[in-house]
């Protein structure tokens, strides 16, 4: 039978894809449903026609699956940025279980017995709500012509106006409407994308959950706003102390205890380029300190290791599975306290820190010059001298170290960004061949393809395990030992 376009159909969905959405067929026809939940029976209208797969979204739900919530956030399906929040949480731990055991199995080659034999359980969240310490809003104006900031929908340049989501911080929402506020008393305008014209593009808000110091960053189109000492006045005179108040119930709950938070610094990063990248290259401090400080746990002895975080710094969005993710990651590299290590795309030094803890020398690899000075810092920071980092391509740095100085790896520690390692580097970690290697992903599907390489030159895995960075998404985090086999 032929679908078309907009045509209605009522679909039973039996399974998840990559992406969150539901999968079913409707006489043999494979339709890839939009906002449908695994065990839903939905009414869903068709939007895109193949030859042997649809695409569709959700109508109306005539039987909701026993795994469908009511979502939080009114705005989810318009949003997208929570793919999954109709799914409870402990389903959306299984479909992220899922999904690194079949990437593995369909992109790495590995036999479902083998992974399923060495896979450990899911690390989830304690609440799913309020985790992100960091976020990034778009400023733009409505189809009314209105000021608005909140996110883009899905695979749009939109903006779907919201100032309170339910994944960031609790004073998110009076820190943007101050922001706002500022730009209404004093004309300012939002950046627009086609013209090339206004001025604030985007709103970075960072949050140390542990320290309580908050960071506001306005990017704009030029060198200064008009007025900045009154965006200052007006940032700095949100009441957090009555937010801290208001909330402070559901702030234990979520962070674990967390005292209280305090506007520690307000800056300008001035990006005139007509591009898609969000920060620029210059930020200029208006009022406080340049960067705020965080900490994570060491679990092997309760202490804190501490960190300055810069705008332009890259730091895990979830400092509470953060914790989790670098001491499982720590215990993976089984350090004696005699090993050399290795951390490749090292960025500010979080891992880097962990590992010199109870390594004998840890070398940390960076090709942004800017995180590779805030790691440095960082070292200073925690008194730590036994960790050293380096500016550059891990695939260029280690074989010049290992060549001419003589420096090998008894443990490499690699982060890579989504995209996953780069093809040198990999060749570079098998010439280096160190005991073991521990792969820490934000992609299964990269991961699965460089696993492979890794196996194919004389690894085997021994330990997989996902931790859930993003609850209400369909992204997770993943931890790998691996280890050479002649070992």
């Amino acid at each position: 039978m032929d679908y078309r376009k907009n045509e209605k159909v009522t679909v039973q969905i039996d399974d998840i894809g990559n992406d969150g959405e539901g999968i079913g067929k409707v006489d043999g026809y494979t339709l890839f449903v939009k906002d449908a939940v695994i065990g839903d029976t939905v009414e869903a209208k068709i939007t895109k026609v193949k030859k042997n797969y649809g695409y569709a979204r959700v109508e109306k739900v005539i039987k909701p699956s026993p795994f469908r919530v009511v979502p939080k956030c009114a705005l989810y399906r318009q949003c997208g940025g929570c793919q999954i929040q109709a799914m409870s949480y402990e389903r959306q731990l299984i479909f992220k279980q899922d999904k690194i055991k079949n990437n593995l199995i369909r992109i790495g080659g590995f036999s479902e017995g083998f992974i399923e034999s060495v896979m450990e359980p899911i690390v989830g969240m304690d609440n799913p709500w309020h985790y992100r310490n960091k976020a990034q809003y778009p400023v733009g104006y409505d189809k009314e012509g209105n000021l608005v900031t909140g996110f883009y929908a899905g695979r749009t340049h939109d903006i779907i106006a919201n100032t309170d989501c339910l994944l960031g911080a609790s004073e998110n929402r009076m820190i943007l409407e101050a922001v706002l506020s500022y730009m209404k008393e004093n004309n300012v305008p939002a950046y627009q994308e086609k013209s090339g014209k206004g001025l604030v593009r985007h709103i970075l808000i960072r949050t140390g959950f542990d320290s309580g110091d908050i960071m506001v960053c306005v990017v704009v189109n030029g060198k200064r706003l008009p007025a900045e000492e009154e965006l200052v006045k007006k940032l700095i005179g949100i009441p957090l102390a009555e937010n801290n108040a208001k909330v402070g119930i559901r702030q234990k709950e979520v962070m674990d205890g967390f005292a209280g938070k305090r506007m520690t610094s307000i800056s300008l990063s001035v990006n005139t380029e007509r591009n898609n990248v969000i920060m620029g290259k210059e930020t200029r401090t208006l009022w406080g300190s340049d960067y705020i400080e965080d900490s994570i746990r060491f679990l092997p002895t309760g202490e804190k290791v501490k960190f300055h975080i810069s705008p332009l710094s890259f730091y895990q969005v979830n400092p509470r599975q953060t914790e989790k993710l670098y001491n499982i990651a720590l215990d993976y590299a089984g350090l004696s306290g005699k090993e050399t290590v290795w951390d490749l795309y090292c960025g500010i030094g979080t891992i880097s820190l962990f590992l010199a803890k109870c390594a004998k020398q840890v070398y940390g690899v960076e090709i942004v010059p800017e995180a590779i000075a805030d790691a440095r810092e960082n070292a200073k920071l925690n008194g730590l001298t036994n960790v050293e980092f380096h500016v550059g391509k891990a695939e260029e740095v280690l074989p010049e170290k290992y060549e001419k100085e003589g420096i090998r790896a008894d443990v490499i520690v690699v982060d890579p960004p989504r995209k996953g390692c780069d093809e040198k580097c990999l060749e570079t970690m098998l010439m280096m061949r160190p005991e073991r290697i521990v792969y820490v992903s934000c992609d299964s599907a990269t991961l699965a393809r460089d696993l492979r390489v890794l196996t194919d030159g004389g690894y085997e895995i021994k330990k997989v395990r996902g931790v859930d960075q993003f609850g209400g998404t369909v992204h997770v985090e993943t931890v790998v030992l691996i280890q050479r086999k002649d070992t």
